[in-house]
């Protein structure tokens, strides 16, 4: 992320295209807000979207389950795609524990986001640490180049900067910076992609958009598959104003497919289906 702008988030949302993709976003998620079954089950889809959730962020770390089979699985040990679900499922449950914390020292919740999705999988003198010089990151689908560990450190104190800083940009300016800054910088040795969607996940509800977390952008993210989100994240580490614009953009619509997803949720609770 580069700019000199004073507010550099909200210089992002006046990008070409950001503006429409922000209306478009709320809209999406007052809709959803609004309807009727939210009114008495806002739990239960909560819960409900965070399955989806966890199941759209493990497909694109790969292990693309069905849903039925998420929702059936009691161990998630063993083989590897078991263990990044599993993964993934603690991710979403633990988010929204650390809004307190993420207000006041980001680079702690993510610290523990990686302890959580590694689970005994990473050395323990490695977890929950940025990575050191000369340590190899297990990181398949992002195949972007790889910044040092003294640039990670330096960046992820600006990443936090911001975030404690607050600030006029938009929720889906934010979020979509933190995801993709996270994917760039691939801080840990392992998990980085689940933990970048965690914390795109908690940016969302601790900006007051999605308080309630139902409107899983991580579904989207799945959905539009995951040639597109490595496409639309080339185009954040390109720095670009076209490129970033890209990116936000891409990461509104993928908000606007989790809304989808919780809307058809609330559609089934109101006939009885779920």
């Amino acid at each position: 992320m580069s700019t000199t702008a004073s507010d550099p988030l909200a210089a992002l949302g006046s990008l070409p295209g950001v503006p429409d993709a922000v209306d478009s976003v709320r809209k999406a998620v007052d809709r959803v807000y609004g309807h009727r079954v939210m009114r008495r089950r806002s739990n239960e889809v909560t819960a409900e979207a965070a399955l989806r959730g966890s199941r759209g962020s493990a497909a694109l770390a790969g292990a693309d389950w069905s849903l039925e089979e998420v929702r059936r699985r009691t161990d998630f040990s063993g083989e590897d795609e078991a263990r990044t679900v599993g993964a993934a499922l603690r991710l979403t449950a633990e988010a929204g524990q650390l809004l307190s914390i993420w207000r006041q020292s980001p680079l702690r919740v993510l610290a523990r986001l990686h302890l959580v999705a590694a689970g005994g999988a990473t050395p323990d003198d490695a977890v929950g640490r940025p990575r050191l010089a000369g340590e190899i990151v297990d990181e398949p689908l992002i195949e972007a180049p790889l910044p040092g560990a003294e640039e990670v450190a330096g960046r992820l104190e600006g990443l936090s900067r911001l975030i404690i800083a607050g600030g006029s940009a938009p929720a889906l300016v934010t979020a979509a910076v933190v995801h993709g800054e996270l994917l760039a910088l691939r801080p840990f040795l392992s998990h980085n992609g689940l933990v970048a969607r965690t914390a795109e996940r908690i940016a969302l509800i601790g900006s007051g958009l999605d308080p309630k977390s139902i409107c899983p952008a991580e579904v989207g993210h799945a959905e539009q598959g995951r040639a597109a989100y490595v496409a639309a994240f080339e185009g954040y580490t390109s720095g670009t104003p076209e490129g970033m614009a890209a990116w936000i953009t891409h990461c509104g619509r993928s908000i606007e497919l989790g809304v989808r997803e919780s809307t058809a949720v609330c559609e089934a609770l109101q006939r009885g289906a779920a």
